[in-house]
Order: structure tokens, then sequence, then C-alpha cells
């Protein structure tokens, strides 16, 4: 069910991959993913303006030092010239693939009539790609959604629209931006879009799960799957789908002392990559989705948020941790 395709002269070999989020994907988390198995990773938006590049949230987003092939970035934005620029700019930060979002829901994006907004305008979508795909050598990509609302789901006229301006993958999520992330995603317009473009099409939307991802596959038709909040403290979901779509089995979850290693390393890299002050705010997040499914889980989160140092948080993991593996290895 997953077939290797090529992006210009990148093999996507394993295309279950994952999804750019905001203050989410930075580059300790794409690699983290890349090492449970993720076969593509989208780095966070950045803004078309290049003049808004100098702040440290934008300087995080494009730093792919150290990052395997091909490193992909997202842009975000609402001007053709402004997203060809954007894009010359982010090769030159060493960029290999860009991707156009033009599917954030959020509010903020959307007024801009940026991100799924975009949606509404079906010419000025054929002039941002075109402008876009015209202004750089390398492969260009499209992640969007079903349609505007559920009474204008034009997704198959925008995936046309893409393929005709030269985008060599879409991403479909199967929600429209009125959905916003509310209720079920739906797969029926994603498996229409699959079946009007010669393209690589990867489906997205509420795949949490070995079973889900295949359901998906299968219903849709795809070329691959992207995962998002799914991920979102499991890591290894990357490695679970993989293996049951090839073998139908599944594989056992990380021990507690597996976990409690793939915490602590994962809290280190953050600290090193935004600095103590700032690492420590992003860890509370990432420790918050980690725990979020154990015994006490909210309450340990809790206890987590209050520490104010990368040591105490790192002991903490230790400590909260080392009770579960003790009992653990009393159960074996």
């Amino acid at each position: 069910m997953l077939k290797p395709f090529h992006l210009g002269p990148h093999l996507i070999s394993t295309p279950v991959a994952l999804a750019p989020m905001a203050g989410v994907t930075d580059r300790p988390f794409r690699q983290l993913c890349r090492g449970w198995g993720a076969g593509h990773v989208v780095s966070e938006m950045v803004a078309s303006d290049t003049r808004l590049w100098k702040s440290r949230k934008s300087a995080s987003r494009l730093d792919y030092h150290g990052e395997p092939e091909p490193r992909t970035v997202q842009i975000v934005g609402y001007d053709a010239q402004m997203m060809a620029d954007a894009a010359r700019a982010c090769i030159d930060h060493g960029a290999q693939i860009v991707d156009i979002n033009m599917g954030c829901p959020a509010k903020k994006v959307c007024n801009r009539l940026a991100g799924s907004a975009l949606m509404q305008d079906e010419s000025l979508v054929a002039e941002i790609l075109a402008a876009v795909v015209n202004a750089v050598d390398v492969p260009v990509t499209l992640k969007t959604r079903t349609g505007w609302n559920p009474e204008n789901r034009n997704g198959v006229r925008i995936a046309r629209i893409a393929e005709d301006a030269g985008i060599q993958m879409l991403v479909m999520h199967g929600r429209t931006r009125a959905d916003k992330y509310m209720g079920s995603a739906e797969y029926d317009t994603i498996a229409a879009v699959k079946q009007s473009v010669r393209i690589p099409v990867l489906a997205n939307g509420d795949i949490d799960s070995p079973e889900k991802a295949q359901m998906v596959l299968v219903r849709t038709g795809c070329d691959g799957i992207m995962v998002g909040r799914g991920a979102h403290g499991r890591p290894w979901i990357f490695r679970d789908i993989i293996h049951f779509l090839r073998t139908h089995e599944h594989l056992p979850p990380p021990s507690f002392s597996e976990t409690a290693s793939i915490i602590q390393g994962h809290l280190e890299d953050l600290y090193e990559f935004y600095g103590d002050l700032q690492g420590l705010r992003f860890a509370r997040k990432h420790f918050g989705w980690y725990v979020e499914h154990l015994p006490g889980g909210a309450a340990v989160s809790r206890r987590f948020n209050s520490l104010e140092s990368p040591a105490m948080q790192l002991a903490f993991v230790r400590d909260s941790f080392g009770q579960l593996i003790e009992g653990e290895v009393r159960a074996a």
C-alpha cells in the first residue's frame, strides 16, 4: 500500500508523512519523527513577507541545520509576487522542496485571505501557484482542504488547478475551512481528488492509528498519508503505521523505560535548540502530550509545568517514570 514516488530528484520511499504544525514541527520534533519512520516531514509555516523573518520565531522555523534530505519548508501568504520571493528566499536558506499552505483555518491567517481562505478565489490560487512554481527550480507541493465550507467543496477544482500549475504533490485535509478541526474528517472528497489528478496525493485528517491509516488509504486510493495531531506525544506512530501496513500486525507500544528515554532525548534537544528559557516552554507542551494517556497524566503534567529549569524537568521525568518502570517490571 506504500509505493515510493519522486518529488523532483528526491525519492519519498515511505509516504507516511509528518504534517506541518505551527509551534510543533520544529527541527527537534521533525528529526525525532524521522527517526521513528516518517518518510517526509514539513517545517512549520513561515510568512511570505520576508521582512518578518528577522524575528527569533522565524529564525527557528528556517533552521534546517543537520537535517537529512529532502528539506521541505512551508510558506503562507496571499500575494503571488511575495510568495514567489519567499520561495526563492527559502531555497537560499537550504530548503529543497517548497510547500504552499492553503489549509490553515486559523482566523489570523484567513483574515488576510491566506491559508485555506485562498480557496474562495480560484483565480488567485492559480496565480499564486504558477508564480511560486516558476520562481524556483525545486519541487513545489500544496497542502489544502476539501473546500471553503460544506456547501463549497471545490477541492477537486483546486487540485486540477494545482496540477496544471506544475505542483508536484498534493496533501488533502478532509475538512473544509469552516470545519476547522471540529467533527470528523471526510474522505470521499479526497478520493475524488485522487481520481482527478495524476500527481501524488496524500490524505490527511484524523489519522491516529494504524487501522485508521489503512482505512484511509483503502477508501481514498491515495499514494500515502500525512499524520498531524496523531503524532502529538507519539512520534513512534509512524513506525507503528508502517509496520501494520506491511505485516497486518501490531507492534507493542514502547515500554515505560523506552518512553522515558524518548522524552528525555526530546527535551534535551529542545533546550539545545531554543535555549533554556524557551526550551522549558516547549518542553511543557510536549510533555503534556506524552503523558496525557498515562495513569494520572493530567496531574503529572501540572506538576511538570511548575518546574523552572531543565535539570528539574529532566529529574522529574526520571522520577515519575521510575515508579511506572518499577510497576512494569513487577508485572512482568
